[in-house]
This record gives structure tokens, sequence and C-alpha cells, in this order.
């Protein structure tokens, strides 16, 4: 079984965790049936874990739910050929805050203060991941 690490994102890629840059990342998780599933996200890196923000019942949190085990690949937007990639595990899934968090992630990558749901309803889930593997490419 793999173990955790610390968030040691070579200096090399640092760029694409930081706020400062609006690097998308493709999340990866497995479907019931033990297919992969992708979709990309938005992310930020919060003590030490990859924090994935979604709503209840989309297929990532079900996926998520089910089976822990996930996969981030985070491009650089000026060099799709520049990557880095955790594989790991999710420790921990909570509401609490979600919905300030994805205002926070609406601001990065939108630049509003406020998550333009459509549905004010939907229960909002963070997604905690500790990585278990990194692997960054030039």
């Amino acid at each position: 079984m793999d173990t955790p690490v610390t968030l040691k994102v070579p200096e090399s890629h640092r760029d694409l965790v930081d706020d400062g840059k609006r690097a998308f990342a493709v999340l990866a998780t497995i479907m019931p049936d033990g297919t992969p599933q992708a979709t990309p996200v938005w992310f930020d890196v919060e003590q030490g874990l990859l924090w994935v923000n979604t709503a209840r019942g989309r297929v990532k949190d079900v996926n998520m739910g089910a089976n822990p085990a996930v996969a981030l690949a985070v491009l650089d937007p000026d060099n799709p050929y520049r990557y880095i990639q955790f594989r790991g595990r999710v420790a921990e899934a909570t509401e609490r805050g979600a919905r300030d968090h994805i205002d926070r992630l609406a601001h990065k990558y939108r630049g509003i203060d406020k998550y333009p749901s459509t549905d004010e309803q939907e229960t909002r889930v963070i997604y905690k991941i500790q990585p278990t593997s990194i692997f960054a490419k030039s």
C-alpha cells in the first residue's frame, strides 16, 4: 500500500499549484464498475493537501465516497506538455466551509467573489487529497 508523502512540489513546478496561476487539474476517480472517470476541476493546496470542491451527488462525489483512490494531473496552461501528477487518496471529505471554499476557488479561477451557482440548495463538499506519489514532467 502507498504511504502518504509530504506535499513537496519540485521548485520547477511550484507555480502550477500556487494560487497565482490558474492551472486546472484533471481529477481521475474510479467508477463502481472499476473503469476510470476523469473530470477537469478547480483545486488549491491547503494544509499540505490538495483540496477539490464539488456538489453532493455528482459523479466524482459518488466515486470518491466509494473509493478514495484518485489521481490529479495539473497542466500548465501555457505549455500543456509541462505538468505535475499526484496520485493519492481522499484523506477527508467535509461539508464544513465548503461554500466559502468554492467562493475562494471562483476568485482564483474567474476573478469573482462568489461562485455563480445555479442551485443555491446544492450541498458543497471539500475533498482533501493526501498524495502518495508526485511526478513532474517538463
